[in-house]
């Protein structure tokens, strides 16, 4: 089985945007994107991106955020008229929220109402109270744990938060037997390990809580975004084993430098006889000059 991992693709539609929508933090994001954010991500690449999984029939793929850039109700619906051009299907199809989808008060539940179907839970392990998350999938060896981190903060901060009661829910999942034998992967937008979770102003701000809970339940990948980078960083599991923290590029970067190349990462899950384990990686990049992506040889 492979799994791809992608993120933070921030695909921007203003179509029906109405200028008190920008009365709020929505203003500060909307000249971001006029003089910087705007010219580096293009829909096209995304669109290619979801060409190049098709043809290579990736079985599971994970996204960890920021479909959105201001969390308007037509960038979610722009947004998920190219999740819907996948051929995995919802069903296969993971997605949590970043902070860009939770931008305001007033989107809240936006993002679930639009990609309900790309962030649902496998029905038995559906909350009895209704919410969302942690969402919890299974398919064959590979279990999936979504988060939602993203809340929405003030003007020029993009922090994050799990929650007291996201984390003993995710800690219940992580250590419940129908786990057991499965490769558990947790899937969010915000870093959990090293100087980035760390910080003020963009990390997670109960990082030191999740990483006790992974202390505790232990994990074998945690998935994040946010940072816009192929990051690797691990946290402690029981007994001292490592979880690897791996972050990855935009998905929708246009620029031809090394830095700004749309990428996403194809992890390969094998089943032997210590269980299930990821076996290999292949990065995937785009190329402007010809508008497809191919698989990157050497440091991203």
């Amino acid at each position: 089985m492979r799994l791809a991992h992608l993120t933070d693709l921030h695909l921007l539609s203003l179509d029906g945007a109405r200028l008190r929508d920008f009365a709020n933090k929505r203003w500060t994001g909307g000249m971001n994107l006029l003089l910087r954010r705007g010219r580096h991500h293009q829909p096209r690449v995304f669109e290619a991106m979801v060409t190049d999984l098709n043809e290579r029939g990736v079985e599971q793929i994970a996204c960890t955020g920021d479909v959105t850039n201001l969390s308007l109700a037509a960038e979610f619906r722009f947004a998920r008229g190219y999740f819907d051009r996948i051929a995995a299907g919802p069903a296969n199809v993971f997605c949590v929220p970043g902070n860009h989808d939770t931008y305001v008060a007033e989107a809240d539940g936006r993002f679930e109402e639009v990609f309900g179907d790309y962030c649902a839970s496998d029905p038995e392990w559906r909350w009895d109270n209704g919410s969302p998350w942690p969402a919890v999938r299974i398919r064959g060896d590979l279990a999936l744990v979504g988060l939602c981190t993203g809340r929405p903060s003030g003007w020029l901060t993009a922090h994050g938060v799990v929650g007291a009661e996201q984390l003993a829910r995710a800690e219940q999942v992580l250590t419940d037997a129908r786990l057991r034998g499965k490769l558990r992967v947790v899937v969010m937008h915000h870093p959990s390990a090293g100087p980035r979770a760390r910080s003020r102003l963009r990390g997670l701000q109960d990082h030191e809580a999740f990483a006790a809970m992974i202390a505790r339940a232990g994990a074998d990948l945690v998935l994040h975004g946010h940072e816009h980078l192929d990051l690797a960083e691990t946290l402690a599991g029981p007994g001292g084993r490592s979880v690897p923290v791996r972050c990855m590029t935009s998905a929708t970067y246009a620029d031809a430098t090394a830095r700004r190349r749309a990428r996403y990462r194809i992890y390969t899950i094998v089943n032997g006889d210590g269980g299930p384990r990821l076996a290999a990686e292949e990065v995937r990049a785009f190329r402007p000059d010809r508008g497809t992506f191919e698989t990157e040889v050497g440091p991203s």
